[in-house]
């Protein structure tokens, strides 16, 4: 299948490991042109090394850096086309009344802020071409809340729902804004958390974690022109781990 993203400009934030990473080699595997970016300028070399694209050292949790990073970015690349928003997550904890104000405006600004500050730098430059495609990389947690992840589930799904009026208000300028939410996928965060545990994956309905590649597959095809009616959409996946409708 041909996604028509040959020559496309990228950026995935977050990238220079697990799904972003992910998403990143797969869409330039598609032919699009890809911009990387993370806090640590080592790891974000090494990764658009391996992978052939352009690295650039940004914290997705400074929304105040945010304008330089996309000027930076179409200095080198030309205009945005495909935004991906990605970003590590929060500290976990199983009591959820033990994080401090600090936590939770830290969580905020990684999550929340950080997100939307890039959607509206990039976004109008989307709207006056005429097309965009913004992926944004959620979690299930944003429609079953974890026990142990309080910060992600709530900024999350604020997000979520931002993301969800902004979609609308974009959608006849032939811009689509979706998000991802990942189940159980076998990255560093999974291991992190003690969710790669072989009795894990057996509770999953698919009965395994899913992979990196599998999940980059569904964000390439949302970056795609083929999913062009596709928007303000969450699709889980998740191997059908999830229980609500």
């Amino acid at each position: 299948m041909d996604l028509g993203l040959e020559g496309k400009v990228a950026l995935v934030t977050g990238a220079s490991k697990g799904l972003g990473f992910g998403i990143a080699r797969e869409l330039t595997r598609e032919g699009a042109r890809v911009a990387i970016s993370s806090r640590s300028e080592e790891r974000i070399a090494a990764a658009a090394q391996a992978i052939g694209t352009r690295g650039f050292v940004h914290d997705t949790g400074d929304a105040s850096s945010v304008p330089d990073l996309i000027a930076r970015v179409e200095q080198e690349l030309g205009p945005i086309d495909i935004l991906v928003t990605n970003s590590g997550g929060p500290p976990a904890s199983e009591d959820a009344l033990s994080f401090g104000l600090d936590d939770w405006r830290a969580a905020y600004e990684l999550l929340l802020l950080g997100a939307v500050a890039l959607v509206q730098a990039a976004v109008p430059g989307m709207q006056a071409r005429g097309w965009g495609r913004v992926i944004s990389v959620s979690s299930g947690v944003v429609r079953e809340p974890s026990p142990v992840l309080v910060l992600s589930a709530s900024h999350r799904a604020g997000l979520l729902a931002a993301l969800r009026t902004i979609a609308r208000q974009v959608a006849g300028d032939g811009v689509t804004i979706n998000s991802l939410l990942t189940g159980v996928i076998a990255t560093d965060r999974s291991r992190e958390l003690g969710s790669d545990r072989p009795e894990r994956g057996a509770q999953i309905p698919a009965g395994r974690l899913g992979t990196v590649e599998e999940f980059a597959a569904a964000a390439a095809f949302l970056s795609s022109e083929r999913a062009s009616y596709i928007t303000g959409a969450a699709l889980r996946v998740d191997g059908g781990a999830s229980r609500s409708v």
